[in-house]
């Protein structure tokens, strides 16, 4: 992993959206689906993203694609901040962010061979045809661990972990730096999680791309991941390097979410869970810090103000009132 310089710099990412209502369709509301996100990427680096199912882990990893238009922030890719480019100025820098997403099958166009579907990116850009394109789809096919003469083969005749793989080849047609994994392993069995998960990293490691890697199974972040970042109700709470986030969670978020991951042995006596409630709504957040309604080390100070991402030790960021989540006050 590189640390010379970011590769990606994501500053103050917003995106909201607009609830309408009546027979009018006028605003009533906004969902606030990203509210303030920054964080860097390095070269050859993975950064994991984690948190519930609707804290805006996904938006975020389309925000950065420029796949849904951010409400505000600045996005930069190699020093480039691509927010106000035109889609005809995007275009070529499109080839250098790919994404994998979450559904195998839905991902992929059921009437195109796989082959057909992996090469399509080297027509869209004008990188190859013919012959050409034939060798380096075959190459493709070969690196993922599939066999070229399966490039006639339809995504149907293919099993879920091989379509994930025809994803993987597709997003490495056009030699990217960047590479959004949006749960990528979410809907394959465990063992062949493990395998795609594999893949990734002998592929980060040949080709030296850096992954954004979207996940809520902590276990497949901590595996794959340099630094994890933890997402609640649209903005990032804690960000640390794995080792460090995994031994000394500060956020009271981060700590709930470790103490609820199934530990395999039925002697062990359960945890009591760290927190209560729901999520609020994201279109009537709290006031003050989002997690405040369900904390158990709640100050007043939290109702009121919203904390930004402080130096907690080194390379670890919370936004916490409370040093560490143990309720002692900074």
């Amino acid at each position: 992993m590189s640390e010379t310089r970011p590769l990606l710099e994501v500053k103050d990412l917003v995106k909201h959206y607009a609830v309408r209502g009546g027979v009018l369709r006028r605003q009533v509301g906004t969902v606030h689906a990203v509210d303030g996100v920054s964080f860097s990427l390095g070269v050859g680096e993975t950064l994991g993203l984690v948190g519930e199912s609707g804290c805006g882990k996904s938006t975020v990893a389309r925000a950065v694609l420029r796949l849904v238009e951010p409400t505000s922030g600045s996005i930069k890719l190699d020093g480039t901040d691509i927010v106000p480019l035109s889609k005809s100025d995007l275009r070529p820098v499109r080839r250098s962010m790919q994404i994998v997403f979450q559904d195998p099958f839905a991902s992929l166009n059921p009437r195109m061979t796989a082959g057909d579907i992996v090469g399509e990116p080297l027509t869209v850009h004008g990188l190859a045809s013919g012959e050409e394109k034939q060798a380096r789809v075959a190459e493709l096919f070969h690196q993922v661990g599939l066999r070229p003469d399966q490039m006639k083969n339809y995504p149907h005749q293919f099993s879920g972990g091989q379509r994930q793989r025809i994803c993987i080849a597709r997003a490495l047609a056009l030699g990217p730096s960047l590479i959004v994994c949006d749960e990528p392993v979410s809907a394959l069995d465990v063992s062949i999680q493990a395998q795609v998960i594999n893949l990734l990293i002998d592929l980060q490691r040949d080709h030296g791309f850096s992954y954004l890697f979207i996940a809520h199974d902590l276990a497949v972040v901590a595996h794959i991941s340099h630094r994890v970042a933890v997402m609640y109700l649209g903005r990032i709470v804690e960000i640390a390097d794995k080792a460090e986030l995994f031994a000394n969670p500060r956020h009271p978020y981060t700590q709930a979410l470790l103490a609820s991951v199934p530990v395999a042995d039925p002697k062990m006596k359960k945890l009591k869970p760290m927190v209560d409630g729901d999520v609020p709504s994201p279109i009537n957040p709290p006031s003050g810090c989002a997690f405040h309604t369900r904390c158990r080390y709640v100050i007043d100070r939290c109702r009121l103000e919203r904390p930004a991402l402080a130096e907690a030790g080194t390379s670890h960021q919370v936004a916490c009132w409370l040093n560490d989540g143990t309720g002692r006050p900074e």
